[in-house]
């Protein structure tokens, strides 16, 4: 889903595979051992089009760590 945090910034590490990041309207191609910030309120959206496994190691930082702080822009499995 395409989505932001008005409470969390994230930091995302790619593991293994490759991923792709929208962030702020912006791509952002990623490999194993590469990793982005994801700061507070900004629109980001992370995808794997790759035929391998993703795993993405993500630390969640802020006042308030909660699902309840996730503002869904798009979502392609019907989530609100």
């Amino acid at each position: 889903s395409v989505q932001s945090h008005n409470h969390r910034s994230e930091h995302w590490i790619i593991l293994e595979g490759k991923a792709l990041v929208l962030l702020n309207g912006k791509e952002h191609y990623l490999n194993a051992g590469d990793s982005i910030d994801i700061p507070l309120k900004a629109k980001h959206s992370l995808q794997n089009p790759y035929e391998e496994e993703l795993k993405v190691l993500e630390v969640q930082k802020g006042d308030y760590i909660s699902e309840d702080d996730i503002i869904r822009y798009e979502d392609c499995y019907g989530r609100v």
